[in-house]
């Protein structure tokens, strides 16, 4: 099982950019010296085989390194693409081996250039049942929470990704005029394709990431455990969703001392919301002492109102009383990703566990994380995002007219 936090230092992906420039070249030099198409088709499977195994790489060791990043996503999301690429590759080459004279090097490129149109009609079996998925929770999300916007969000993405993959399908499908019409047509739907692969990539990656992180059980090596807060009984119970927090980190504290005797601390993690009759670490904290964890054994944050405060605050609390204590977290399963981020960014170093709730909770989450993913680091999903565009816009180009 992968393990976290063991690695010091980040992956670079300078790898992919050697070897693509180094691929990029020998095409060259090959095509020009007339190499056979079958070749040329081999040696870009080979390529887009190398780039999938650098990718994994790259994700088992920021996984490794940190797995509560984005990069996890990237990483992950692009080499499923990848794969799909790879594959039609590859049967591309068999059919050059079986047709010489039929299939010639402009092929590989009308494969390449087609490549998001293949990826969006494989994927599009997971694209519907993710989009139900997402509409039954947020229809069930409303009628436990009302009707608020971010309720909504959900419902509204799914039908943005039916309706933009069957729109890139017809669209791609039926069209007729000139060469150039055609060309102008097929560059403006293949580079809305690539938004559109984009966007399904990272879902892809932010989906994997998030099981992956909530099923991981921190080494029993723990001084402290953060139970993260969330909303409280009118009475001032926990309700469900907290308890299930709450006996979670009870849970990992039994079982880290049976297997080394090494006890820890609770660190309880919420301030009172305006509708509350007390704190959410006060909550927490009785709810401890009735489970018969000493007073000493609890240290109280009440003055955070959302995930990152929770970091923060714990955080500062923690290092008053050690500094160099080992930290885990205990939320529910679809928030430990998010909870993991704000965690790093205070730099903390602090590992998730998350405790199981009923399931239409998970693809609204993604779509947090989804939109989470928009929001931060833009200098990277700019450079991406624009390569993902030239790299559609001259196959195209190509296609139709030094090759054509």
């Amino acid at each position: 099982m992968l393990r976290f936090d063991t690695r010091s230092k980040k992956p670079k992906l300078y790898n992919i950019l050697v070897l693509t420039l180094g691929a990029a070249a020998l095409a060259a030099v090959l095509v020009r010296a007339g190499a056979p198409a079958a070749l040329l088709s081999a040696l870009a499977a080979l390529y887009y085989l190398a780039v999938i195994a650098l990718l994994l790489r790259a994700w088992v060791m920021q996984i490794q390194y940190n797995p509560y990043s984005y990069n996890t996503i990237y990483y992950l999301g692009f080499a499923v693409f990848i794969s799909s690429v790879l594959i039609t590759q590859v049967y591309l080459t068999g059919k050059i081996l079986r047709e010489p004279e039929v299939y010639r090097v402009h092929e590989i490129f009308h494969v390449l250039n087609g490549a998001v149109s293949t990826y969006l009609f494989v994927t599009f079996p997971f694209i519907l049942l993710f989009s139900i998925a997402l509409c039954v929770s947020n229809i069930s999300l409303i009628r436990h929470e009302g009707r608020r916007f971010v309720n909504i969000l959900g419902i509204i993405l799914s039908f943005l990704l039916v309706g933009g993959a069957l729109f890139f399908y017809f669209a791609d499908m039926y069209y007729s005029g000139s060469r150039t019409e055609v060309m102008i047509h097929d560059l403006f739907i293949h580079t809305g394709e690539a938004v559109y692969l984009y966007f399904e990539s990272m879902l892809v990656g932010i989906i994997a990431a998030g099981i992956l992180v909530s099923r991981y059980e921190p080494d029993r090596d723990k001084d402290f455990v953060i139970v993260l807060g969330c909303g409280i009984r009118r009475d001032g119970t926990p309700t469900p969703l907290l308890k299930g927090r709450l006996d979670l980190a009870l849970d990992f504290r039994r079982r880290q001392l049976e297997e080394t005797g090494q006890d820890l601390v609770f660190v309880t993690s919420g301030g009172q919301g305006p509708d509350e009759v007390i704190s959410e670490s006060a909550c927490m904290k009785q709810y401890l002492l009735d489970q018969g964890i000493p007073e000493e054994r609890i240290i109280e944050e009440d003055q955070s109102a959302d995930t990152f405060e929770n970091m923060k605050f714990s955080k500062e609390k923690i290092w008053a009383a050690d500094p160099e204590g080992k930290v885990a977290f205990s939320t529910t399963n679809y928030h430990v990703f998010r909870s993991g981020l704000c965690a790093r960014r205070v730099k903390m170093r602090a590992v998730g566990m998350g405790a199981r709730t009923r399931w239409y909770f998970w693809p609204n989450a993604a779509v947090r994380e989804f939109v989470g993913l928009l929001t931060e680091h833009r200098l990277k999903q700019a450079l991406i995002f624009s390569g993902l565009l030239l790299i559609s816009a001259v196959l195209t180009v190509l296609n139709y007219t030094l090759l054509g």
